[in-house]
């Protein structure tokens, strides 16, 4: 598998690889999380949004991992990070990161952001191993109780 992180335009077909990536990855947190995954608002539309206003990068082709990078005021935000199960333990996800360290860097940010589902316990481990530290805690419209954490890293 080519290790290189790609990035991905509007017009790339592997973006519908990229939806199909997400879509199967995330789909584990049904019923895990509430309220559920803004993935099922996902569409072929939208990661081509996201591909023309921010950016989208992935490994592997078909695409093994993903994510998107979207330039905020203060840092550069990644969503939708994603790696199939069984390229999970390579390093994709670190090499994800890292590229949206240099990004960051490259549009003149100090911080990189993310958020994770207050359920997803093995996620807050894993980003707080990547150097991510938590600084935020918020709740989605509707409950009265925290259900995002929101990581950043200096870079």
């Amino acid at each position: 598998m080519e290790l290189t992180p790609r990035r991905l335009w509007p017009d790339d077909p592997a973006l519908a690889d990229v939806l199909t990536l997400i879509q199967k990855e995330f789909s584990g947190m049904d019923g895990r999380i509430a309220p559920p995954s803004s993935m099922h608002r996902l569409s072929l539309e939208r990661v081509t949004e996201q591909a023309a206003t921010g950016e989208i990068w992935s490994i592997g082709t078909p695409p093994q991992a993903c994510v998107f990078l979207t330039a905020k005021p203060t840092c550069l935000y990644l969503g939708k990070l994603a790696v199939t199960t069984n390229a999970r333990n390579q390093g994709l996800a670190r090499r994800l990161i890292k590229l949206a360290e240099t990004r960051a860097k490259a549009l003149g940010h100090t911080e990189i952001q993310l958020q994770t589902r207050i359920e997803l316990t093995e996620n807050h481990a894993a980003f707080k191993a990547l150097g991510f530290n938590e600084v935020a805690r918020t709740c989605h419209s509707g409950y009265d109780r925290p259900t995002s954490i929101t990581f950043r890293k200096p870079v």
